[in-house]
């Protein structure tokens, strides 16, 4: 694209994290590159690139998700605001500051609603000269046949685990050990891994959120309704954490994020909270937040619980596969060995498709609470053996002498 004629809109498609948009500035800044040679574009030392990575250049326009509703909002018909499709839309229609290409970049397309891709759609049809406009968008069935049979795609796939495991020691931020546990973790998606590595907490907040999506496969009805709540405000508190891993890199490399200023409420939350006890004043500060957390944070957290929930249903096929060397939890590894045999997996395999359609539907605005309390009571139920085999550890570790332990069995069976 960048050594011939680019084409007018491109859609970057692939999982979150997976690095569309680092891409996407890439080829911004190949584009609006000054090097005369246009085989060493982008060249990374002229004035263009600079103000790429700075986040600066006049040329280069860039749209994300913001609101209650953490959409890609259309704006208002006449004077419309900032950060919306028509603003951008009369920014390109506008001539080149440098006077050369412009390029438009819009994160996370796949939340546009019906009217902003509508309205897009007329620039895609028809852009000024000079204009490349990038999508970037998870999944591309969200977005309307019209707008994706103009786009040229190219498709993301998984990073490698050994690559994200060098480019992390690359970059001093993990010893070895460290690299591939969060390789794993973050399932071929490089800016995860890096934003958990740059986090103090992150790693810590998601190891609680596993062990509670394991701790339900042995609770009762009432008792799922009460933990998976907890684990809503955990999961927001990691994203937090995430977050503020995430804006680490950014600093770091100069650039800008048009998402940062509703991100940056969530990161002082958890700055603050970390000032003091690690421990408890985060789970203060999740526990004091959770009610008012806006709506695209509620989404976000059940997305991340999502997310994070399915690893645990894919590691309990696999290790009921027995390829328990092929397990991303890697400190849950001899629970779940334990735990897999009693869950069934006709079971395991219809959640795990309700939990890809409820996945979709939490992306179509549904009522984050209620579709995680519909998991809650779908998770499959470890059978009384392993049930009991998971008490075990709990039960010793909390100092529970070993006599007692088929008493706490028992206990399971009971609920």
């Amino acid at each position: 694209m960048i050594l011939g004629r680019p084409p007018h809109a491109v859609m970057f498609v692939g999982p979150g994290s997976v690095g569309k948009t680092t891409l996407a500035l890439d080829l911004a800044a190949g584009l609006l590159c000054g090097d005369p040679d246009p085989g060493a574009r982008p060249c990374r030392v002229c004035r263009g690139c600079r103000q790429v990575a700075s986040g600066n250049h006049p040329d280069l326009h860039r749209l994300a998700p913001d609101g209650p509703g953490g959409q890609v909002r259309i704006g208002k018909s006449t004077d419309p605001e900032p950060g919306t499709v028509r603003h951008l839309i009369g920014e390109l229609t506008l001539l080149p500051v440098e006077g050369g290409a412009r390029v438009a970049i819009v994160e996370q397309a796949h939340r546009l609603n019906d009217d902003a891709q509508n309205a897009l759609l007329k620039m895609l049809e028809e852009p000024p000269a000079g204009v490349t406009i990038v999508l970037c968008a998870d999944d591309e069935e969200c977005l309307l046949p019209t707008v994706r049979s103009r786009c040229v795609r190219v498709r993301l796939g998984a990073v490698g685990g050994r690559e994200i495991e060098r480019w992390l020691g690359e970059l001093g931020l993990a010893d070895a050990p460290r690299a591939a546990r969060l390789s794993r973790l973050a399932d071929g998606r490089p800016g995860l891994a890096l934003a958990y590595a740059r986090s103090a907490d992150a790693e810590r907040l998601r190891g609680e959120v596993a062990r509670g999506v394991v701790d339900m496969l042995a609770e009762g009805r009432q008792a799922r309704l009460a933990t998976v709540r907890e684990l809503m405000k955990s999961a927001a508190a990691l994203d937090a954490a995430l977050d503020a891993g995430r804006d680490d890199s950014r600093r770091d490399a100069g650039g800008a994020d048009p998402g940062a200023a509703q991100r940056a409420v969530r990161g002082r939350r958890a700055r603050a909270a970390r000032a003091v006890d690690p421990e408890e004043a985060l789970d203060a500060a999740a526990e004091e937040a959770a009610p008012k957390l806006a709506a695209a944070d509620r989404r976000s957290a059940a997305a991340t619980l999502l997310d994070i929930w399915a690893s645990i249903g894919r590691d309990l096929a696999v290790a009921r596969a027995g390829g328990a060397r092929q397990l991303r939890e890697m400190e849950l590894v001899d629970e779940l060995r334990t735990i897999a045999p009693g869950v069934s997996a006709a079971a395991l395999g219809s959640f795990m498709e309700q939990l890809g359609t409820i996945a979709t539907q939490l992306d179509e605005n549904v009522n984050p609470e209620l579709a995680l309390d519909v998991l809650a009571l779908g998770w499959p139920r470890a059978e009384p053996e392993s049930a009991a085999a998971m008490a075990v550890p709990h039960a010793t570790t909390a100092g529970t002498p070993a006599t007692s332990r088929p008493a706490a069995a028992m206990e399971t069976r009971r609920r």
